[in-house]
């Protein structure tokens, strides 16, 4: 896809759905070409169409390689804080044919995806270690 064509669509979407910043309409675009690159296909077969399922999975792991322990936060500066509003990207992609969908895609695909905190703050995290949660013996 042309990049021209790409921000005459996305000035599109702007001006009808302000709600998440440009920038995230780039970063789903280049999580969809994540999840494409990294799905199971026969030898010399196209790239398949990806469920929504299968996107929100390749849009975290791309998240946490590319923003780390900051993902979370930037997703939140673009507006973006549950799954439901990568659908709503991708839906309004979908209106200006920046992206295609099958008739059993829906806003549905994206509804209880995952936790952010648990997908984007949790690999982060320190883990605790079982000899830390015991109670040491008392050495009196």
């Amino acid at each position: 896809m042309q990049e021209v064509i790409f921000d005459e669509a996305l000035e599109q979407i702007l001006a009808r759905d302000s709600r998440f910043h440009r920038d995230a309409y780039h970063f789903l675009r280049e999580a969809l070409d994540y999840t494409q690159r990294n799905q199971p296909r026969e030898p010399r077969a196209k790239i398949r169409h990806v469920t929504g399922q299968e996107l929100l999975d390749g849009i975290r792991r791309y998240a946490l390689e590319q923003y780390g322990p900051m993902a979370m936060t930037v997703l939140g500066e673009w507006g973006i804080h549950r799954c439901e509003d990568f659908g709503e990207i991708v839906f309004n992609m979908v209106e200006v044919r920046l992206l295609a969908k099958t008739d059993q895609d829906s806003h549905d695909d994206f509804r209880n995806g995952y936790e952010f905190a648990e997908a984007f703050k949790k690999p982060f995290l320190p883990s605790i270690k079982a000899s830390e949660t015991q109670p040491t013996p008392n050495a009196n």
